[in-house]
C-alpha cells in the first residue's frame, strides 16, 4: 500500500481548480544581458511582462488563477478574478518549485512538496523560491507532505494512470545516491506511479539537466507528444532520435503501448552563439485552452497545429515566448496546476 494510500497524480489534462503562476519581476533572471556590451537591456522585462499577461487573460477564461507576487499593492493591471498571494521569491518557475498536487478518488487534495535546490545550486539566488510554498500555504492549509528528496516539477511527466516519464540525466544527478529502483519506489509511495518510463536525457546547452517538459508530453493516458529533429547534423538529433525511438517501444503499467507523434523544434533560438534549450513540448494544457510557446521560427505553425489537433476539444493559443526564454524556460515552466476535485 502507498503512502498516500488511493491518491494518484492526475494528468494536466484533467480538470484544474487553479493554476499557479509567479509575476516576472528581475531583470537579471530574465537574462537581460546585452551581448554587445554585456549590460542589462532595460527594454527585455517590459515585453516579458506583456507576454506574462497575455498567458493570464488567456488562462482566466476558463480557471483560477492563483498569482505570486512579493508586494499585493504594486500590480494594477492584472486580470479580474485573479486571486494574489504575496511571497519572498525569486524567480517564475512554479513548476519547479511548487509542489505536485495528488488527490484521491473522493477529491481531497495533498500537497507532494520536494526539495529545491535551484537546479543543483547553479543559482544560488533562487534557493529562496523552496520556501514559497510554505508562504502562501499558511493562508490555504493544505495538507503537505515531503519526501525529503530534491525534485523539480518539470523533470516529470504523467498520464494519470500510474505511468510517468523522466530522464536519468536529471534524476540521477539531482540525488546521486538514489537509484532508479529508489525513485520508482518513491514515485510509488507518494504519486501512486506503478511504471516509469526512463529516457536517457534531455536537450543540449538545458541548465536544468534535462527536464522531461521540454522533450516529450503526455496528451491522452497512451499517446505523448515528442519532441524531434529532422536534421541529422543538429546537435538535438541524436537525442531526439535516441528519446523517440525508446518512447515508441515502451508500454505503459498495464502492457499497452503509446501513440508517438513527432513535434518539430525550433531553429531560430540562440543565446549568447549556443542553440538555447527550448522546445514546442514546454505547452500547458488548461481546461479550455493549450498555451503553445512560440518563438519567430518557421515551425511555430507546424507546431501549433500539431499540438490542436491533440487537443480538438480544446484552442490552442500560441504566446510569444522568444523573450522569456532568456529566462531559462518557457509556459509549461511557468505554471503549476492544481487539480479539480
Amino acid at each position: 500500500m502507498s503512502f498516500l494510500s488511493n491518491y494518484y497524480l492526475p494528468p494536466e489534462w484533467e480538470p484544474h481548480l487553479a493554476v499557479w503562476l509567479a509575476w516576472p519581476y528581475d531583470k537579471i533572471s530574465f537574462g537581460s544581458l546585452n551581448e554587445k556590451d554585456n549590460k542589462i537591456d532595460p527594454e527585455r522585462l517590459p515585453k516579458v511582462e506583456a507576454v506574462f499577461l497575455d498567458i493570464l487573460k488567456a488562462l482566466t477564461t476558463s480557471e483560477q488563477v492563483n498569482l505570486i507576487v512579493r508586494n499585493k499593492t504594486k500590480y494594477q493591471n492584472i486580470p479580474e478574478g485573479v486571486r494574489i498571494y504575496e511571497a519572498d521569491y525569486a524567480d517564475v518557475w512554479t513548476r519547479d518549485y511548487m509542489p505536485l498536487f495528488v488527490k484521491d478518488k473522493q477529491g481531497h487534495l495533498t500537497a507532494v512538496k520536494w526539495n529545491y535546490d535551484a537546479y543543483g545550486e547553479q543559482f544560488v539566488e533562487l534557493l529562496k523560491d523552496n520556501k514559497v510554498w510554505p508562504q502562501v500555504n499558511q493562508e490555504l492549509k493544505i495538507k503537505t507532505v515531503e519526501p525529503g528528496i530534491l525534485l523539480e516539477g518539470g523533470s516529470i511527466e504523467q498520464n494519470g494512470s500510474g505511468t510517468i516519464l523522466t530522464t536519468e540525466q536529471c534524476l540521477l544527478k539531482r540525488n546521486p545516491k538514489i537509484s532508479k529502483a529508489d525513485y520508482e519506489d518513491i514515485f510509488g509511495k507518494y504519486l501512486g506511479v506503478t511504471k516509469v518510463i526512463w529516457l536517457k536525457e534531455g536537450l543540449t546547452n538545458d541548465h536544468t539537466d534535462g527536464h522531461i517538459d521540454e522533450i516529450a508530453k503526455f496528451v491522452a493516458p497512451n499517446k505523448i507528444v515528442c519532441a524531434y529533429e529532422d536534421d541529422p547534423s543538429d546537435e538535438n538529433y541524436r537525442i531526439l532520435d535516441e528519446n523517440y525511438r525508446v518512447l515508441k517501444n515502451a508500454v505503459d503499467n498495464k502492457g499497452k503501448p503509446f501513440e508517438v507523434v513527432k513535434l518539430p523544434m525550433p531553429h531560430m533560438c540562440y543565446h549568447n552563439g549556443e542553440k538555447a534549450p527550448v522546445s514546442y513540448a514546454n505547452f500547458f494544457i488548461g481546461n479550455k485552452v493549450v498555451l503553445v510557446p512560440a518563438y519567430n521560427d518557421p515551425n511555430d505553425a507546424k507546431a501549433l497545429e500539431t499540438i490542436q489537433s491533440c487537443f480538438p476539444d480544446r484552442k490552442a493559443i500560441s504566446i510569444d515566448c522568444s523573450e522569456i526564454i532568456y529566462g531559462g524556460g518557457a509556459i509549461h515552466c511557468m505554471t503549476q496546476q492544481v487539480p479539480a476535485a
